[in-house]
């Protein structure tokens, strides 16, 4: 419930609780269920009776698409479960409309597009409440019409193709640095942009702010022009200002210069890496290979710490709604579920599309034994562990087998360190679906073409990398731990 109100998805989960007539008795997994979900939910509630069960869920549902969206928590009773009521006597509630579309004040509108047509550095940052608010064809537009550098924030990727000119990704950190006004659409300022701070973004930034809930507004950066409203509305009433006073920010302006050869400079450097000879392998190698192989309309679940990273900047997207990963609120353990939740729906409306999951050795040890559920419900994901032997760093055998010599591993064997080359396919073979461990491009790229192939049945590649291999070299440590 957390993970999805911080993602600002709407959920709605409905939980068993004891008797009433037994609380404060010591009733069994007596708990104030009610009360502690409401930290992490936007509504938290208990029908009063059974008549009152429909009304609940009407509200339960309408709260979590409503404005924001959210998680909902329903709380029953179980003594509930076998009441009996007239049924005359139920409250029946019709389903709620759609969400209402808000727009952004006319003037806020006009106040932005005057900014963006001042701006020297100008920089299009979309967040995840683009892709939610399917606010991808007017975005393009955008792009397309002002010539604008854009970022996509990790689970926005695919809202604007990663292959579209104007995508900077590969030159993040000097997009954020050095951007003089920056656009947020449907992104916000936390954690995952640097809260919007020196030393990773300039101290005279413009911030021009769109966003659907009005307490965003000017949270860690006062705003220059606020639009509140939903975001594929003001996009458009962006593209109808835009129409008005036609903007096209020259493609050979210093500040698309000085991108387009960070880009190149990272592109290289990622380059050098991805072709590597030498064994082990490192993640560059890896990701290469798969984004080789695997189908450009694939839903791509990813966890893990850099395995997640690195993953982000080698894989496209170039469909919307298309990345789950640990999200706003870096949850570990979620990815198998999503791939199954992925997976279902893809069953239902799209069977021809594939869920590739890549986890990290460590990640996927949160979650997974789901992959005895994978196999129940014969699901066709594919799941790449890249394994390392451990948290950001591990051990390769023979230093595992050195460091035992010390004493006890509970004490010898620093904590980020796994078992060396566990065989986590295994895992998946126990219960039916195919399993390969690789060690070499080679043998990945034969496991991956096997495993696309074979559109029936689940599978699990261990890709055995080099326990030290790292990200290249950052301009900034990670997250940027400045004395805020």
């Amino acid at each position: 419930m957390a993970n999805a109100n911080m993602n600002c998805w709407p959920l709605i989960v409905i939980g068993g609780s004891s008797d009433r007539n037994q609380e404060t008795m010591g009733a069994f997994q007596e708990f104030p269920q009610v009360e502690a979900a409401r930290l992490y939910n936007k509504l938290s509630v208990r029908p009063s009776s059974l008549e009152a069960i429909p009304a609940v869920i009407e509200k339960a549902v309408r709260t979590s698409i409503y404005g924001r969206p959210g998680s909902c928590y329903i709380d029953i009773p179980g003594d509930f479960v076998n009441l009996q009521v007239n049924k005359s006597s139920v409250k029946y509630v019709e389903c709620c409309p759609p969400p209402p579309i808000s727009t952004a004040e006319h003037s806020a509108v006009s106040e932005a597009v005057s900014i963006i047509a001042h701006a020297k550095q100008p920089l299009l940052i979309i967040g995840k409440g683009a892709a939610y608010s399917r606010a991808e064809n007017n975005i393009r537009k955008l792009v397309d019409l002002s010539g604008l550098p854009f970022l996509p924030t990790p689970m926005a990727k695919g809202v604007v193709p990663d292959n579209h000119p104007n995508c900077v990704a590969a030159a993040r950190s000097t997009a954020l640095l050095h951007a003089d006004v920056i656009i947020l659409l449907g992104a916000r300022l936390n954690w995952i942009l640097h809260f919007g701070l020196p030393p990773r973004f300039r101290q005279d930034v413009k911030v021009i702010q769109i966003d659907i809930c009005a307490e965003e507004m000017g949270n860690n950066v006062r705003p220059a022009a606020m639009l509140l409203g939903d975001i594929n509305a003001v996009t458009k009433q962006l593209l109808e200002e835009f129409s008005k006073r036609p903007l096209k920010y020259p493609s050979n302006s210093e500040w698309w210069k000085k991108l387009r050869e960070k880009m190149l400079n990272n592109e290289e450097r990622s380059k050098d890496l991805a072709l590597q000879k030498s064994l082990p392998m490192n993640y560059y190698t890896v990701f290469h290979h798969i984004r080789e192989l695997v189908p450009k309309d694939c839903i791509l679940v990813s966890e893990g710490a850099n395995t997640m990273d690195i993953g982000r900047t080698m894989l496209p997207n170039y469909h919307p709604r298309q990345r789950l990963d640990a999200g706003t609120f870096g949850t570990m353990g979620v990815g198998l579920g999503f791939a199954i939740a992925a997976a279902l729906v893809a069953k239902d409306r799209t069977p021809e599309k594939r869920v590739i999951c890549i986890e990290g050795d460590s990640a996927f040890g949160f979650s997974g034994m789901e992959v005895e559920t994978i196999c129940r419900y014969n699901l066709p994901i594919l799941i790449i562990v890249v394994n390392n032997n451990g948290i950001y760093t591990g051990l390769d055998a023979g230093s595992w087998k050195e460091m035992l010599q010390y004493g006890d591993p509970v004490t010898s064997v620093p904590p980020v360190s796994l078992l060396p080359n566990a065989h986590y396919e295994e895992i998946m073979s126990a219960f039916g679906g195919k399993g390969y461990f690789v060690n070499t491009p080679e043998e990945l790229q034969n496991a991956v073409k096997a495993s696309l192939a074979d559109k029936q049945t689940p599978s699990l590649i261990n890709v055995m990398i080099d326990p030290q291999s790292e990200r290249k070299k950052q301009e900034f440590p990670w997250l940027t731990r400045s004395n805020l």
